[in-house]
């Protein structure tokens, strides 16, 4: 286990702290001030060097070419860092020895970077594994699918070159979670792929790979880390992978499957690749579906969808099945995935659609509209008018429509259209709806858009004001050219719409160019403030 102490860049055997590095300190304490010249000598005969150096802790820049993709300057690495070695599985805190599962709460207790920072660099000293965590956490904060928020911030903190400095310069002494961790961390980071520090940890990683004694856990994030480097393509992924077949599959863990799962739906690329080994996951784990977590059951039903599993429908209905019990501890983006596996292989359960209509009404609000949107794909798609769920999604509609982008401002309304149920808050979903077409028609995709105002004819809302805009030219030739196209069924639809108007409201051709209100109700208007 090696162990980074954030004090000094000085190198400390387990017996006595003396310097290991000494050439090269040398070469950088020879350009140093005199306060430096006086450290040498410290670092020479003191066996207190680490408190001394806190005293003056993040006064000398070691250079190293710590960029990222989007910020193409050399970054300076200043910090201090410190390597331990064999020195048990804990680390100085304010004078007392702490373990890591300490260590590992005070970190899940921070609620940004800059936390993580300040706590890293009140510490004397801590393990390689330590070091790659807080990495993991920081990317939790900093990432995001758009790329990494505040590049500057980040790649200019002194204790993030400090641990980059000691990652690169100590790669072969780091444990294998260390490494494989760090790496996965740093990638996710936009650190340079052709820095010295990723190419030392990956050429580390190919090293011990060819040893043959990474575990399944180092092994997928291996993979994943490398997945993002290089793509599919990455020739060490398919020694990974044939290292993956070569272990028990029995013996494995209910996350370890999980995380194999994860890997192969970011790295096949042709049809059927590794579908035996796929198969024998499959089977195992269907005997292993009670023991999962509802993280992992969204998992490997998110990862079932991607590899588009379809010869494994028994295993996809039993984690179903078990997933009914977990749907009100399920987080937003695991419910989008339990639904979207739902959807995708066409399974309904009258037990899930109960769980939803008891959480849906008490969270309706506070969910994530990507959650909720999803809920009702799942209603329209298995033809479930659930009025619970119609009617609590209709009232937050009303109250946080402002917020959702426009596909999900047409996934909240289709259902309605589409099942022919008009909530009871209708009059507050219709002026909030016609507001935001108003101001945001332009946004909204051609067939977004049609698929929206046509299901409002279906609950006798009638779209007149909108109805021009819909039958000029300009948008006419955006449906046809984006897919599908003025297909049989688009032309349905804009013959329907037409017909419906023009018949339901008699003098809208009378009036065609006057702004009306908007949505109608058997030729009449109907009062929005109703």
């Amino acid at each position: 286990m090696a162990l980074i102490n954030l004090q000094s860049f000085q190198f400390y055997s387990s017996s006595v702290r003396t310097c290991r590095s000494l050439g090269m300190l040398r070469k950088t304490l020879n350009h140093l001030s005199d306060q430096g010249r006086q450290l040498r000598s410290w670092c020479y005969g003191s066996s207190v060097f680490g408190t001394v150096l806190s005293r003056v802790r993040f006064r000398y820049v070691f250079c190293r070419n710590y960029h990222a993709e989007l910020w193409n300057q050399p970054n300076s690495i200043t910090g201090t860092v410190h390597l331990h070695r064999d020195a048990g599985n804990s680390f100085k805190f304010h004078g007392k020895w702490m373990d890591e599962q300490k260590f590992f709460m005070e970190l899940n207790s921070f609620n940004s970077s800059n936390e993580i920072f300040k706590f890293l660099g009140s510490l004397e000293v801590i393990s390689d594994t330590m070091a790659a965590a807080a990495l993991q956490k920081i990317c939790e904060f900093e990432v995001d699918d758009s790329g990494l928020k505040n590049p500057k911030d980040i790649l200019e903190n002194e204790v993030f070159r400090a641990l980059c400095f000691q990652f690169e310069n100590e790669s072969q002494k780091l444990s294998d979670t260390g490494l494989v961790t760090a790496l996965q961390a740093l990638i996710k980071l936009h650190v340079d792929r052709w820095s010295t520090l990723i190419v030392r940890l990956v050429s580390e990683s190919q090293e011990r790979l060819d040893k043959g004694q990474l575990t399944i856990r180092n092994l997928c994030i291996l993979g994943e880390s490398l997945l993002d480097l290089e793509g599919p393509g990455c020739t060490m992924l398919e020694q990974i992978v044939n290292l993956v077949q070569g272990k028990k599959l029995e013996e494995w863990t209910t996350e370890e499957i999980a995380m194999v799962y994860g890997m192969l739906q970011m790295s096949i690329t042709e049809e059927g690749q590794y579908q035996d080994l796929l198969n024998h996951m499959n089977n195992i784990t269907l005997t292993l579906a009670p023991q999962l977590s509802p993280k992992l059951i969204s998992r490997i039903l998110n990862s079932l969808v991607i590899l588009d599993q379809t010869q494994a429908i028994p295993l996809v209905i039993r984690l179903c099945k078990y997933s009914v019990k977990h749907v009100p501890r399920f987080t937003n983006d695991e419910l989008v995935n339990v639904l979207g596996a739902f959807l995708h292989f066409g399974h309904t359960d009258q037990f899930f659609t109960e769980a939803l209509e008891r959480l849906v009404p008490k969270s309706s609000f506070t969910m994530h509209p990507e959650a909720v949107s999803k809920v009702m794909q799942y209603c329209c798609r298995k033809l479930i008018c659930s009025k619970p769920i119609f009617d609590a999604v209709a009232d937050s509609f009303a109250y946080n429509a402002d917020k959702y982008t426009t596909r999900q401002i047409a996934e909240y309304i289709v259902p309605f259209g589409t099942l022919n149920y008009l909530p009871p808050s209708a009059p507050s979903v219709f002026r909030k709806l016609e507001r935001i077409l108003n101001a945001r028609f332009t946004q909204f995709q051609p067939h977004t858009l049609l698929n929206l105002l046509h299901s409002c004819t279906l609950i006798e809302r009638y779209p007149v004001n909108f109805l021009a805009k819909i039958f000029n030219p300009y948008f006419l030739q955006q449906l046809q050219v984006q897919t599908p196209g003025l297909d049989r069924f688009v032309l349905s639809q804009l013959t329907q719409l037409f017909l419906t108007v023009t018949l339901e409201c008699p003098f809208y051709e009378e009036n065609a160019d006057a702004p009306k209100q908007t949505f109608w109700r058997k030729g009449l208007v109907y009062p929005f403030n109703a």
